[in-house]
């Protein structure tokens, strides 16, 4: 697997290397010994699967606060997603900003989401389907979110939005509260 640091700090791409012949392909989704540097002492809690019927579809972007912070890695199965992700740590170098990257089933990368990131997707055809490995259980009482649409962070979604959730739609706009440069990297 092929680790690629991506420009937001602490992100990264990571890449299959499958083996392929003529009876198909073989190729190694997660392995925790090649991902001990990015995991550390964190552990797997669960294994999550999105589906998204209709290309359009979007989702997110979310994220868990304190001791419910998760680390996510997203990987497309079937179809093709633009996966997002903004910093929302205040230390950080790249606070505020965002980055997307085009997962499918076919070039098998796994965008690894850092702890304190907001994380969205949007479907790119129909009939996505979305995997993705989670280091911390859900905690409804510490969810957070970055409207999909924010002004502020201008994320340049590549279709029509046509689906979205009421929660999603609903995250607030980014105010003085989050008081940093926004820009796309």
């Amino acid at each position: 697997m092929k680790l690629n640091p991506l420009p937001l700090d602490g992100a990264i791409l990571a890449e299959c290397e499958p083996f392929e012949d003529p009876r198909g392909l073989f190729a190694r989704l997660f392995c925790d010994r090649e991902l001990e540097e990015i995991l550390g002492e964190r552990s797997v809690r669960n294994i999550n699967l999105s589906q998204s019927n209709l290309s359009g579809t979007l989702r997110g972007l979310h994220y868990q606060l304190g001791d419910s912070a998760e680390m996510k890695l997203v990987r497309c199965t079937r179809g093709s997603i633009f996966d997002v992700i903004v910093d929302m740590r205040p230390e950080s170098p790249t606070y505020l900003h965002w980055h997307g990257e085009i997962l499918t089933q076919r070039n098998m990368r796994m965008m690894v989401v850092p702890e304190y990131f907001a994380h969205g997707f949007q479907a790119l055809e129909d009939n996505c389907e979305i995997m993705y490995l989670v280091t911390a259980h859900y905690a409804p009482g510490q969810e957070a979110g970055v409207r999909w649409d924010d002004p502020k962070v201008g994320i340049k979604w590549p279709l029509e939005v046509n689906m979205l959730s009421d929660k999603d739609a609903n995250f607030p706009l980014l105010d003085d509260r989050y008081p940093g440069k926004i820009r796309a990297v």
